[in-house]
């Protein structure tokens, strides 16, 4: 158990002002100013997570500094004019930071090249929880958690961070004056300085993400090409679908047809999920999603990909499997999502083939056509 008694006081200077604003609200008057707190925090033996949570001025920061002082993180030190990932510790590998980043929801190479003064304020968060779980490799508390982001990034990103953090098998208490936070951060435990109360226990469950999953018209890829890792292009042939959370879109995802003499079938030609989304497993959901409605037309669906987050998560998930390991590519050109052409001779790239569930009846929803037709070939034969 950690137990403090913390006092505060400072000396009130009774200037005319101070004393014409006790007199308009009837205020007492007083030398000092005196706040005072006895806290016993029993904690449970193990956990990952711990949120000290309150409006403004109930403490929470005064004592996350007097229990956890050395491991209080406000801000970090960033390389000027150099890229964030030239700011994380020297001993880890380029591999392991980039990982780290896209782990938090920080997945887009193209940003990891920015100094960290020319990002958002929502991509300044992740890469900064991501700093820290990098430096902070046992315990880290970060004050005024999510306070400068919008909320749907404090929430998406909460969940990612989270999920890092446990993944890790690290420890962050974040302190923050936003409860809408806590479901997705599902806490080991809650200390609110405000009622002096703690909750133990992961009493708390991350909400359900709900995606609205629709056909729209190549002119939504200019929503999403700039976040794209490598190419700001578009096929004209391309079929596009686009997730959407509360009718916000999240991740977008545009299939080509994959002519072959032995084995014809379809490709994942364009997959991007938006900054504010990433992280919480949005573009997993579409792209199996989409994979599933082309199974549904009997022929392969396949992806490859050179995006390093893109390749661990599809090697580890049961919906798709390795049809070719990762390899250097071939020398080839390519548009960036600048618009500056670039050549590339060592890029690693690897392939991916679906086998998950067929949706025949998605099939039917989304080209009403194509599934007419083939149910008169079929009963044509």
């Amino acid at each position: 158990m950690q137990s403090v008694h913390i006092v505060k006081e400072s000396k009130i200077s009774r200037t005319p002002k101070v004393i014409m604003l006790e007199g308009m609200f009837d205020i007492p008057v007083q030398e000092k100013s005196r706040h005072e707190w006895n806290v016993k925090l029993d904690l449970p033996e193990e956990w990952n997570i711990g949120v000290i949570v309150g409006p403004s001025g109930c403490g929470k920061t005064t004592i996350a500094e007097r229990l956890f002082k050395k491991q209080m993180i406000k801000t970090w030190s960033w390389k000027t004019g150099l890229s964030v990932i030239d700011s994380f510790p020297p001993e880890m590998s380029l591999r392991e930071t980039t990982a780290l980043l896209s782990s938090v929801g920080f997945s887009s190479p193209p940003s990891w090249l920015k100094p960290f003064a020319v990002l958002s304020n929502g991509e300044r968060f992740r890469v900064h929880m991501a700093r820290t779980l990098a430096e902070m490799k046992d315990l880290a508390v970060v004050d005024e958690f999510t306070s400068v982001v919008d909320r749907t990034v404090a929430k998406i990103g909460s969940a990612a961070i989270a999920k890092t953090v446990r993944k890790r098998g690290q420890k962050l208490i974040a302190v923050s004056c936003h409860y809408d936070i806590l479901d997705w951060m599902e806490p080991d435990w809650i200390y609110e300085p405000a009622t002096n109360r703690l909750e133990r226990g992961r009493l708390r469950r991350r909400p359900k993400i709900v995606l609205d999953i629709c056909r729209v018209n190549k002119e939504a890829w200019r929503l999403f090409r700039q976040h794209h890792y490598l190419s700001a292009d578009l096929c004209k042939a391309a079929t596009c679908f686009v997730a959407l959370v509360d009718n916000v879109p999240a991740a977008f995802c545009a299939v080509l047809s994959f002519p072959h003499a032995i084995a014809p079938g379809w490709r994942i030609h364009r997959l991007v999920t938006l900054p504010d989304f990433q992280g919480v497993g949005i573009g997993n959901a579409l792209i199996d999603y989409v994979a599933g409605i082309y199974k549904a037309s009997g022929k392969p669906v396949r992806i490859t990909t050179s995006h390093p987050g893109l390749m661990r998560s599809m090697s580890k998930r049961k919906t798709w499997f390795m049809t070719s390991s990762p390899k250097h590519q071939a020398r080839q050109s390519h548009t960036s999502s600048v618009g500056k052409q670039h050549t590339s001779s060592s890029r690693i790239t690897a392939s991916f083939s679906f086998r998950g569930v067929a949706l025949p009846k998605q099939w039917g929803l989304f080209f009403p056509e194509k599934a007419l037709q083939k149910q008169q070939n079929s009963c044509s034969k």
